[in-house]
């Protein structure tokens, strides 16, 4: 028995000599490890956040966790250390991090001609693809980066260079001062990253969008599957990189809501689920986000407060920026109620020492405590699937933890030291007495009061001399306590002393202008309890979240109604033209029945006498409610889409639907003759991007002529076509290579997908329809041509202000045209532009629509309608289709919306007098059967707002008189969309 015994004690030291080898050299003095154990005893351990310690022991050796639990007994060489009324955590991990990896300084791009090819040889097409790029080949610690993060509380990050579309790899490190990247470095792959922002380093031009930028990530993966099946001969170091690393956690820089909707949607077009870096405004749109599915990383940086002392700063914040700073703060707390599952992240953070205030901000929104701890520790670590490493403090984890004086969400509470693979930083020194209490003083016969409060760690003191406050610096740091002040005459007081148990009194001398004198201190009153916060005033003062979240939003979202309009005069936008004194019934977002006298039944009723009831306004030709318009990075953009940039919150919507807008076709702008398809909306006023966008939406793409596309003023003469003749070639060669590209996918051989030819071939199918933007007959002529050379046909020529010249062309083509009623000579192209050109037009048998393209325009075209009664003597029911059933025609939409026809959706609005009047107004503006603008509603939100605004104005005050730190506005606008917008 002895000598199995004295064997089993031998394994064990050789199996611990073994495991104290080390394979580095050891090139200066004596080498030497240490292998004791270190215990934490009497603490209050964290070992999840959900399994907690009251009084236990935390057992550690050679960097990794031994044992958390009671009552442990402890190996004999163990180092121990006592951390009674200490509360022990699991350190932070941030899992988006830019630490030690910079990005590098740009080269190149700086002439004035823009760079359209690629610059390297060997990789994908595009610049701004990097996927092979490993951080972890530049990654340099940053001992003092290191060191601030250390003092928050954080023991590991995960880095990747954050510059470009495809970013590669980045890399897991511990923020271990003491160690090298041998013992650091963790994962040195730990994600692959991606983001829509294009290289800051590399100059080509595409993508020059946000829709661009999509396309680009859509095509790349479709490349990448192209190329894994062995269809390219060559060796492309990008696909391969983007293939060998698919199986890494994918992560993905939103940095908003809209943003984190649109990186899922291109997960889930390739089986892939991102981990989404979000902006801190996913509350606005939670219901959406939730439905992605994602893991969010979640920045901390919530706004200060605007300056807005001086009424001129107060008059630029903006509604929707107010309330961000209100709001963001709850972000956690309302993802947590929604069951969103979420990590933390310094990312965008300004100052990191501001972390653990931005945190308690969190919580007191309502964020639980236990679910912040996970944000910071087990989330990340099961988002990087290294749930056995760290964010824990289970048997064979790195040994990373925090020691701190108690709850750290308690503002008062006192890191004192981040332990990292079991190597000590320390942070704060801590202190063994409590020394918070009331005091009696006597100094030079002088009698003053004390008083010291916050916490025990980190007291704070008041002195005062009768009832004056004096003037004072106090401090208390490892148990030493130093104070100065000056008294009512001026006299000055410096007195230090070690306070070791005994707080009831303490004495010694004090130095005093007048030399040295005795100093005691009496306890008069022990400390009781923490002060009063103004936590429910904060929690009180939250403005109610509006759908969409800015001025003129929805508390609740709009609601189909059963509704009938007694006695309207009805404009039908049909053969039966004009019907006075009609009722209209709208059921289930149809509309049921017209006729007269109708039973209400349990129809809401409005009484519209000696009011005028009208199909929605559509407009053909719109840029509002977009991120972007242009794609000018190439000659040809058809893979963009429209519908990747919708903006929901532009508030022109809101204007338009006052207008008595309900739809509107979003065009891409006129930067290449080839431009990107559009997306048709309904203008449902709170809705997300995808529900505004029609259910089984008409295919369309804008094309372009004229000076923009060859670029007469935008100063660029490197990009081909730089002539008039030179769009036609370009027209010519996409159609040949697209007629092709359909001839090899009819073939059943394998092919390419090409995003941008299958939109090209579905023209040549009739499955997509052209938008042309177009001014001068002669490009006119042209492109009909090219479209009859290719048996296809123009669908819409848009703005065709020579269109009065062609007519007769148009009408054997069998184009349409969406037109402006007045606008003529705002450039060169356009001289020759008349306002009789859409009666002409209509006169030839063409369908003619009255466009905007412009957001101030749109919420008058009923008034531009009526234009063409004067120029060219339409009749006013005529000219009233040319915003309702005609536009609705050249959309293909005609048997959906543009006219009061039973079984049509019900998109209407209600105006208060003859609908082309310039004195109308709409009353009231409805979508399928839904109000989304009502003149009485809008007359009350502005009054709504008015009080918002003050409110929040007086909460900002608050905090700037509390000291609080504050912004200066910026008066940022958003840009009001044309065309030409790149």
């Amino acid at each position: 028995m002895r000598q199995k015994l004295l064997f089993a004690l031998l394994l064990i030291t050789v199996s611990n000599l073994v495991n104290a080898q080390d394979y580095f050299p050891e090139s200066k003095g004596v080498k030497s490890n240490n292998h004791n154990y270190t215990a934490f005893i009497n603490a209050k351990i964290y070992v999840t956040p959900t399994t907690v310690i009251e009084s236990g022991t935390l057992l550690i050796k050679d960097g990794k966790i031994v044992s958390a639990k009671a009552g442990l007994t402890l190996p004999k060489n163990t180092v121990i250390i006592d951390a009674k009324n200490k509360t022990i955590y699991p350190s932070f991990i941030d899992v988006y991090s830019d630490f030690g990896v910079s990005i590098p300084s740009r080269t190149g791009g700086h002439g004035r001609s823009a760079q359209y090819d690629a610059t390297r040889d060997g990789f994908y097409w595009n610049d701004h693809i990097m996927p092979e790029t490993d951080a972890v080949e530049t990654f340099k610690f940053d001992n003092k980066k290191a060191t601030e993060l250390l003092n928050v509380g954080f023991g590991v990050v995960n880095t990747h260079l954050q510059d470009g579309i495809a970013r590669g790899t980045g890399v897991l490190v511990a923020l271990n001062e003491n160690g090298t990247n041998a013992d650091r470095i963790l994962n040195d792959r730990s994600a692959q990253y991606f983001s829509f922002k294009k290289s800051s380093i590399k100059s080509q031009s595409y993508p020059t969008s946000l829709m661009g930028a999509t396309a680009l990530l859509r095509q790349f993966y479709q490349d990448a599957n192209w190329y894994a099946k062995g269809n390219i001969d060559n060796i492309d170091r990008s696909l391969e990189a983007l293939n060998n690393n698919k199986n890494l956690v994918q992560i993905f820089e939103g940095g908003n809501k809209s943003n984190i909707v649109r990186a899922d949607k291109i997960g889930d077009a390739f089986g892939i689920q991102y981990t989404i870096l979000g902006g801190g405004d996913e509350y606005e749109m939670v219901s959406a986000i939730k439905a992605t599915n994602a893991k969010l990383i979640l920045p901390l940086n919530f706004p200060d407060a605007y300056d807005v002392s001086d009424p001129f700063n107060e008059s630029i914040v903006s509604l929707s920026d107010m309330r961000y700073w209100n709001q963001a703060p709850s972000n956690p707390k309302i993802l947590e109620e929604n069951g969103i599952i979420f990590s933390f992240t310094l990312n965008d953070l300004k100052e990191t020492k501001t972390f653990k205030a931005k945190l308690i901000e969190a919580v007191d929104r309502g964020l639980s405590k236990t679910k912040a701890l996970e944000a910071l520790t087990t989330i990340p670590a099961q988002i990087l699937g290294q749930t056995n490493k760290i964010g824990a403090l289970q048997k064979g984890m790195e040994a990373n933890f925090i020691i701190t004086s108690g709850d750290y969400f308690d503002k008062e509470t006192i890191l004192y030291e981040n332990w990292v693979q079991g190597k000590k930083n320390l942070i704060n020194q801590a202190n063994t007495t409590d020394i918070r209490g009331d005091y009696s003083i006597t100094a030079n016969t002088k009698v003053f009061q004390l008083s010291i409060k916050g916490s025990a760690d980190s007291p704070k003191a008041t002195i005062k001399q009768d009832s004056t406050t004096l003037k004072s610096k106090f401090n208390f740091e490892n148990n030493w306590l130093t104070m100065s002040f000056t008294d009512e005459a001026s006299d000055s007081y410096r007195f230090s002393s070690l306070i070791s148990s005994n707080t009831a009194s303490f004495n010694g001398k004090v130095v005093t202008v007048n030399g040295t004198a005795n100093f005691n201190a009496k306890q008069t009153a022990p400390f009781t309890d923490k002060e009063d916060t103004d936590e429910n005033e904060e929690q009180s003062a939250f403005i109610p979240i509006t759908y969409p979240n800015l001025a003129y939003g929805n508390e609740e979202l709009p609601k189909q109604e059963t509704i009938l309009f007694k006695n309207a005069t009805v404009w039908t936008s049909e053969d039966q033209g004009i019907l006075p004194h009609t009722d209209v019934l709208i059921k289930d977002g149809k509309i049921s029945k017209i006729g007269k006298d109708l039973s209400a039944g349990k129809a809401k009723v409005i009484d519209a006498t000696g009011k005028h009831l009208t199909a929605g306004i559509i407009d053909e030709h719109s840029h509002i409610a977009a991120l972007s318009i242009n794609e000018s990075g190439h000659n040809s953009s058809a893979e963009v889409t429209m519908e990747d940039v919708v903006d929901p919150d532009d508030i022109s919507i809101y204007y338009a639907l006052g207008g008595g807008v309900t739809s509107l076709q979003l065009l891409h702008g006129s930067a290449n003759p080839i431009g990107g398809r559009s997306a048709i909306l309904k203008l449902k006023w709170g809705e997300t991007a995808d529900n505004m966008i029609y259910d089984n939406s008409p295919k369309f793409i804008k094309f372009a002529l004229g000076e923009n596309v060859k670029q007469s003023n935008w100063g660029s003469t490197s990009r081909f076509p730089q002539t008039r003749m030179g769009v036609e070639q370009v027209f010519i060669n996409y159609f040949q290579r697209a007629k092709e590209y359909g001839e090899i996918k009819k073939s059943g051989a394998p092919y390419r997908y090409d995003q941008e030819m299958e939109t090209l071939l579905e023209i040549l199918n009739g499955e997509r329809f052209i938008s042309c933007h177009s001014y001068v007959q002669s490009e006119i002529n042209m492109l009909m041509k090219v479209a009859d050379s290719f048996d296809f046909k123009i669908n819409t020529f848009t703005h065709i202000l020579e269109g009065y010249k062609v007519a007769d062309k148009m009408a054997e083509h069998g184009v349409g045209a969406a037109t402006f009623s007045d606008w003529w000579s705002y450039k060169f192209e356009v001289n020759d532009a008349i306002p009789y050109n859409a009666a002409i037009m209509q006169q030839q048998g063409i369908t003619v629509a009255i466009n905007s393209d412009d957001p101030e325009m749109i919420r008058r075209l009923n008034q531009e309608a009526g234009k063409t009664v004067k120029y060219g003597g339409m009749s006013e029911l005529e000219a009233w289709k040319m915003v309702t059933i005609n536009p609705a025609k050249l959309l293909h939409l005609d048997d959906r919306v543009g006219s009061i026809k039973i079984g049509k959706d019900a998109d209407l609005v209600l105006w208060n007098e003859h609908p082309m009047s310039i004195y109308s107004k709409a009353e009231k503006t409805m979508i399928e059967g839904a109000i989304y603008f009502d003149i009485e509603k809008d007359k009350q939100q502005r009054e709504s707002i008015k009080k918002e605004r003050a409110k929040l104005v007086d909460l900002m005050l608050q905090d700037k008189s509390k000291g609080k730190k504050t912004q200066k506005p910026l008066g940022k606008s958003k840009e009001e969309m044309t065309c030409e917008s790149l």
